[in-house]
Order: C-alpha cells, then sequence, then structure tokens
C-alpha cells in the first residue's frame, strides 16, 4: 500500500517519477486564466485566519466571494446555509467543512485541500472533524505571522511567473497599474479582457451596462451600433497597453447567425429601449460582436478564450437568495461545434482570427473540439487554436486525462498551453502541481507501454513545454 500524498504520489511507474522530478517539478507557473482581485496582491493582503482564504465571506455590497467547490462539498454533505454562506462564526464554518471532507473520496476538493495544507503550511496529516482544532491554530498562527503567507509570499513561493486575471471592460484598472509601476513585485499580473456584459443583450442589465460602457469612454451614451463596437475597441486597446495577453468569453453557448449592420443596429436599438430581443436576434447581435472583437484581438496579439456549455443559476430559489456564482451551476449539453467552427473560420476569411481557446464543460464536447483545431492551424505559432484545459467540473484526474488522451488522439499534446486555476483563492496554486503529476503520470504510462519511446530529449522538451514553456511562448511573456 502506498503512503497516503507522498513525493510520489500519483505518480505510477518509474518514467512519471523520472518526468516529474526532473523536468516538472520546478517549472515556473503560468497561471493565464484566473480570478482573484489585483488589488489583494497590490496590497498584500493577509489572512486572519484558513476560513477567510478557504471558505470566503460577503462583499461590502452584499455578493458573496468563496470557493463554490468547498461549499458544494459542505452542502453534500447536509451542512445548513448558515455555515456555509451565512454569518455562522468563522471556526463553526471551518468545523463543518472539516466533517464534511472526509466524505469526499475520489473528489479532487480532497487532495486540493490536502496538498494546500502540506505545501503551504507543513501539515502532514489529513484534515477531518477531530483534526480540525490542530490544523485551524496550525494554520491561523502561520496566517498572521509568516512572512511568506501574504499574498505575496503565497504567489512567490508558488514560483509563479504570470497571472491573468479577469476584468470587466470598464474597470480602471487602477490596481494593475499600481502593480505595474511597483519594482518590489517580480512577477507579471495583466489584465484579461471579460466582455460578457455587452455581448449578453438578452439577459437583464443590458442597457444600464452599455451606459456604463459610454461613461468609460468618456461618451454620453454608445447611440449606434458603430459606436458600441467603438467603445470595445477603445477598452480593448486601453487593456493591450496594461499588458493584456487574453481575453476571456463565458457563454451558454457559441453563437453563429450572420446578419448586416443595419440589422444589428436595429436589434442593438429594440435592446436598448428595453424591449425584449428574440434568440434568433440575440445570436445576430452576438455574431456580429464576436466577429468584431476576434479581429481586434488578431490585430494586437490577444488571444481569444471561449468558454461554454455552462447552465447557471439552475437552483432558483438559491440562485435569487445569493446571486451568481454561489455554487449552484452545471454542466449544459449545448451542440455547437459547427457555429465555433463558423465562426473562426468568417474571422479566417480575412485572415484575422486570433489565437483561440477553447473549452467545453462537458466533456462529451472534447473529441469535437479535438477535430476542430485541426482545420484553423497555421504558421503564426504552434497550437494556434487551442483545446483548453479540464475546466470547472472537469478538473480532476479523470477530467484531465480524458482531456489530454482526445488532445493527443486528434492533435499535438505536445503544444498544448497546460493548466490554470481558474480560481479565486491564493493557494490554489497547488493545482498546477497536481496537474504535472497527471501529465507526467499519463505520458510515462504510454513510455512505460512501448507506446512512445523513451527518448529523453523528446520527453523534456514535451514535459516542460506543457507546465510552461509552450505557454510563454503563446502569451508573449
Amino acid at each position: 500500500m502506498k503512503a497516503f500524498m507522498d513525493k510520489e504520489f500519483m505518480l505510477q511507474s518509474p518514467t512519471a517519477q523520472h518526468l516529474y522530478h526532473a523536468y516538472a517539478e520546478g517549472m515556473p507557473i503560468c497561471d493565464y486564466h484566473c480570478h482573484i482581485p489585483p488589488r489583494e496582491i497590490y496590497e498584500n493582503r493577509r489572512f486572519d485566519n484558513i476560513a477567510q482564504v478557504w471558505l470566503g465571506g460577503r462583499n461590502p455590497d452584499g455578493s458573496y466571494f468563496g470557493d463554490h467547490y468547498k461549499w458544494r462539498v459542505m452542502r453534500s454533505n447536509g451542512v445548513p446555509e448558515e455555515y456555509i454562506t451565512g454569518d455562522k462564526p468563522d471556526r463553526e464554518r471551518f468545523q463543518k467543512f472539516a466533517e464534511a471532507l472526509p466524505m469526499a473520496i475520489g473528489n479532487p476538493m480532497y487532495h486540493w485541500t490536502n496538498l494546500e495544507l502540506h505545501t503551504f503550511f507543513g501539515y502532514d496529516g489529513v484534515l477531518n472533524g477531530d483534526t480540525a482544532e490542530e490544523v485551524w491554530n496550525l494554520c491561523n498562527d502561520k496566517l498572521q505571522h509568516d512572512p511568506k503567507l501574504t499574498v505575496r509570499g503565497l504567489i512567490e513561493q508558488s514560483n509563479v511567473a504570470f497571472i491573468g486575471t479577469t476584468d470587466d471592460p470598464i474597470d480602471s484598472l487602477e490596481w494593475h497599474k499600481k502593480i505595474k509601476e511597483d519594482p518590489t513585485i517580480k512577477f507579471t499580473v495583466a489584465p484579461s479582457f471579460r466582455p460578457d456584459k455587452a455581448i449578453n443583450i438578452n439577459k437583464p442589465g443590458f442597457a444600464e451596462y452599455m451606459g456604463k460602457l459610454a461613461a468609460a469612454v468618456g461618451k454620453e451614451k454608445l447611440a449606434c451600433i458603430d459606436c458600441v463596437t467603438g467603445a470595445l475597441t477603445d477598452r480593448i486597446e486601453f487593456f493591450a497597453e496594461m499588458g493584456c495577453r487574453a481575453s476571456d468569453h463565458g457563454l451558454d453557448y457559441i453563437p453563429y447567425r450572420e446578419a448586416s449592420k443595419d440589422e444589428v443596429n436595429a436589434i442593438y436599438q429594440k435592446a436598448m429601449k428595453g424591449e425584449a430581443v428574440t434568440r434568433e436576434e440575440a445570436e445576430k447581435y452576438q455574431t456580429y460582436i464576436l466577429i468584431h472583437l476576434g479581429k481586434q484581438y488578431h490585430r494586437l496579439g490577444i488571444a481569444m478564450q471561449i468558454h461554454y456549455n455552462c447552465l447557471r443559476g439552475v437552483n432558483r430559489k438559491m440562485n435569487t437568495l445569493l446571486g451568481p456564482d454561489t455554487g449552484f451551476d452545471m454542466i449544459n449539453t449545448a451542440t455547437c461545434g459547427g457555429e465555433i467552427a463558423a465562426l473562426l473560420s468568417a474571422l479566417n476569411d480575412t485572415d484575422e482570427c486570433p489565437k483561440t481557446i477553447i473549452y467545453s464543460l462537458n466533456p462529451g464536447d472534447d473529441a469535437q473540439i479535438g477535430t476542430i483545431l485541426g482545420c484553423f492551424q497555421n504558421s503564426e505559432v504552434p497550437g494556434k487554436i487551442q483545446h483548453g484545459s479540464a475546466w470547472w467540473f472537469n478538473d480532476h484526474k479523470i477530467g484531465m486525462e480524458e482531456q489530454m488522451s482526445r488532445l493527443a488522439s486528434l492533435g499535438l499534446l505536445g503544444n498544448f498551453v497546460g493548466m490554470l486555476t481558474d480560481s479565486r483563492s491564493f493557494l490554489s496554486y497547488t493545482r498546477h502541481d497536481y496537474f504535472r503529476r497527471i501529465l507526467c503520470n499519463l505520458i510515462g504510462q504510454w513510455v512505460e507501454d512501448g507506446e512512445y519511446p523513451n527518448d529523453e530529449k523528446a520527453l523534456e522538451k514535451i514535459v516542460r513545454g506543457i507546465c510552461f514553456d509552450n505557454a510563454k511562448r503563446y502569451f508573449n511573456l
């Protein structure tokens, strides 16, 4: 029986162990997509206790922040909501999570949590209801006194070279500017352009948001579709000046429905009057905007990330009570491979298709995505069109192995840009280590089975590339 989470954790063969320790373990991290707040990086926040880091709480505006992976674990163990997003004392909330965790056998949350305790706090036991007091005291003492456990300290000791945050087009990027001007911050933090609210013409709050976008570019209103595209271009260029390497689109599904500018303008005017738009009308507007944005990304060297197939807020009662991103989302089954291809093809017609990373929350889309990639690759950069890493509900051993195996089967795994945290927690960098162990175990097994030669030079290039070097090249770091 192997020891729990020892140095060879998840490394099932001598080749896997060699690849991990020789090539993967010490590589820097490029966390090109996450949701951590840049303000806390600049201010070098120090957390009061481990519950603040793991379970979050409520923002001043009443919205909630925290790790909804952990919230779902607690809810699945029958923990009352008052201990999850409510106002119960942090020590009691932590106890409830610790009691729920042992039930998470086979869940990546069990591994992530114990990896974080081991890596950042030197705790070699396991967290459960009985050890909760010991872990609480150990973590809180270190969080309050250890210079390595401030926000910047966590980033630096994790060997993070680059962080791509997620930012709205109307954001002033004031904290990014301060980070950029601070010579004591040695790693790079860059904004990512997330224009979902300007694209979701069929969702509540669209007209109000477009007023805010107008104000961000110094206008009273955005009177026409040319005004909209002009404002978005203005903001993209500002983001590029601030070091933006990627955009990010979180869409229910990828639309593609062509329409003339006049038709799209009429749809926009309708929405701005507060009138409902049909699904067909929304898709025409969205397609027009996505094509415009894609061309700007290509011009500015910004990669386009597209995340789709999430059905959000499906528990209407709890979603109304707590708001979005609180743990009530699920995998969707929208079929839009043809629309993705049509969007890329429209951009390719004028040689303005940007570097693109495609993520579906539905693992059933993996093979389809794998075949889309090969249709639009070119010489701009190896792996110009990428199959995004296993995302959200696929962010576990099975999901990662399946995503990489599909990519290997249908494309070139060796050019994969690798892992991201997609997280709101500064302790989540251990997820890169988790990914690297799974990667080395997968490749190591292929070598052990005689499916790939034990070619040290080639294997080193592949492993180092997927861990960091490919992302460094892809995002022009």
